[in-house]
Formats: C-alpha cells, structure tokens, sequence
C-alpha cells in the first residue's frame, strides 16, 4: 500500500479508502489509485488485513446437499451477495446431516476464521445437528426450519403451494393431486401442508398424496400411478419443477394431453421450466433475495457478536408464474 501511495502521489490512508469505497474520495484520486495498483501489479493480502483487523471478510457456509436446484441456486445467490458486500465465501459440504460430520464441517470453518457461518438445513436431521453452534458465533439458517436462537431467511412455501392449488381450483378443477417431495425435507412439509390448506379452505376432499423424491424419474413413477389409481383426476401439483417434467412425460406417453386432459403446477421455476412443453406453470422462488437477506441477516449477526438470538424468520415471498401447462378442465385422464 506504500508503494501504491508514492506512485499516486497520495497517503497510505487514501489508498485504504480506495479499497474500501469509502465515499469521500475525489474521483480523480481514486482513479490515479487505481491506475497505481494496475501497474504495480497490486493485491490485497487478505492475511495481512486479517491480522490488522482480527477479521477475514470470509463467511462459511455448511451445506448438506447442492446438488438439487434448490440448494444450488442458494448457494449461488448467497456467493453473489457476499461478494456485493465485499466477502468471499467459504463452503464445507457435509454428505449426511450427522452431528460428527456437521462438527468437522464446522471446524474445518473455524479453522479458516470466518466471520460467520450460514447453514443451508433443509433436511429435519439438519436443523437437529445445527445445536452444535457455538453459541458467540454469528450464524444464520437458510432453507430450514426454526433452530431456536438462530435466525433464519427462508422461502414463504406454504403460500407458494396455496397458489398453485387456488390456481387449479379457479380455473375450475373439483381435485388436485399432489405428487410430493422427500417426507426428510422441511420444504417437501411446507408444500405439502399449502396444497392440503388450500383443498380444505375450498371444502375439497384432500387424497393421499403420491410419493416422491424431487427427481423426474420419481414424477415419471408418481405419473404412471396416477394413470393407474386416479381416472378423473384433471389437475396435478408436483412439490418441484423435475417431477413435474416426469409426470408430463409419463402422461404424454400414455396419450394424455397437457393442459387438455389434466393441468400440471410445478414449483422451483427452474431455468428450463418456460422452455418445456408445454412451458409449465410454476411456484417462483426468489433465490436471490434470499442470498441478499441471508448475507444481511449475518452481518447483523457480527456487528452483534453473535449470541441468543429471539426474533422471527426472515420470510421472502413465492410468486406462481402461470403458463402454458394449466388450464381450464377437460377430459381428464380415462379410466383403465
């Protein structure tokens, strides 16, 4: 930074308000700052910060599993948001919501002195394992359910899942079948618990949901039994947008016309989702906003020092996103 500084012809004070976007730093020095670093080659070292200021501006994350949509998005969302705030993350994977590997995932962390951790616990043997937070450590739960004393950000999925089942209803179907997601998944809970509330408030008659594990090849399964158990059924809520595209794909394989015969109502509003046929309606989730919320929540959290925390979750709002895959009924799917 004292290179940099005799090159601009400016303090070393300076050149730190550059690097940290202080506002009160006229253009044109921070523009002579900048072509400084460019050609001294310039990089901040983080250790060296680290050690000044006793922090890393690094927030950990513990995940259980990214490999579907949803955790996936987050984790990405929650990278965006911390480096918009001028953090870098850090992520321990942790292959089952076990309390001995929660730990070493933690450790691993704490090792790497994070400012503060977020968890991503959609799992109920996740949010069990997340009483092993140390109690001053500044940490957030995302996609989970309440841990007492930790605040959390999640998706507002039972109103997400009341929408899509209303969506049906309005447009005129007498039942929706619900193909739901795993019975360990506190959203596939909070899904399932909108669709029964919305049949209910509606005076429907709410039938046992058919079983499945947010894979197409699951709503593929949960499909053929619909064409086997349910003839008359003339509308459909998948618990996410993947098993969604299997039940279409089973029932089009069977001569079973989407929207026509039945509508089908996913949730995720994945990437794909407007691109399938037909472009399917679906529960949006603002990943996003949970990331911001998420990364704003924890620096709350630091600036607190951590401890007890006493207050409700952070809820973001879902949005249905109607498309081409619903409409009012038609035939139904025959009886076999």
């Amino acid at each position: 930074m004292i290179d940099v500084a005799q090159l601009a012809g400016v303090s070393h004070q300076t050149v730190s308000r550059v690097l940290n976007d202080h506002p009160h730093v006229r253009e044109e020095t921070r523009v002579r700052v900048l072509d400084a670093m460019l050609e001294l080659g310039y990089r901040r070292n983080l250790t060296a910060r680290a050690l000044a200021t006793r922090r890393t501006d690094t927030i950990g994350v513990i995940a259980f599993d990214t490999t579907l949509y949803g955790p996936a998005r987050t984790l990405f969302s929650i990278e965006q948001a911390a480096r918009a705030r001028g953090y870098v993350v850090h992520m321990a994977t942790v292959p089952d919501p076990e309390e001995d590997a929660f730990s070493d995932a933690l450790r691993r962390l704490l090792e790497q002195s994070v400012t503060g951790v977020v968890v991503l616990a959609p799992q109920r043997a996740a949010v069990r394992v997340m009483g092993g937070l140390p109690a001053d450590l500044a940490a957030v739960a995302v996609e989970g359910g309440a841990v007492p004393g930790l605040p959390s950000v999640v998706v507002d999925q039972v109103d997400g899942a009341v929408q899509a089942t209303v969506h049906l209803l309005e447009l005129g179907h007498r039942e929706v079948v619900h193909v739901r997601g795993r019975e360990d998944w506190i959203e596939a809970s909070a899904r399932h618990q909108g669709w029964q509330q919305a049949l209910v408030t509606a005076g429907v008659a709410v039938r046992p949901a058919l079983p499945g594990d947010w894979s197409a090849r699951s709503g593929h399964e949960a499909g053929r039994r619909l064409l086997a158990e349910h003839p008359g059924v003339t509308a459909v809520f998948c618990a996410n947008d993947h098993m969604a595209l299997g039940l279409v794909r089973a029932l089009t394989e069977a001569g079973v016309s989407v929207p026509h015969d039945v509508s089908v109502v996913g949730f995720d509003d994945i990437a794909e989702a407007e691109f399938l046929c037909p472009p399917l309606t679906t529960v949006h989730q603002d990943f996003a906003e949970v990331g911001r919320r998420c990364v704003d929540v924890l620096l709350e959290r630091v600036e607190a020092d951590g401890g007890w925390f006493d207050g409700p979750p952070v809820v973001v709002p879902s949005e249905l996103v109607v498309r081409a895959s619903t409409a009012p009924p038609g035939a139904g799917i025959p009886a076999r």
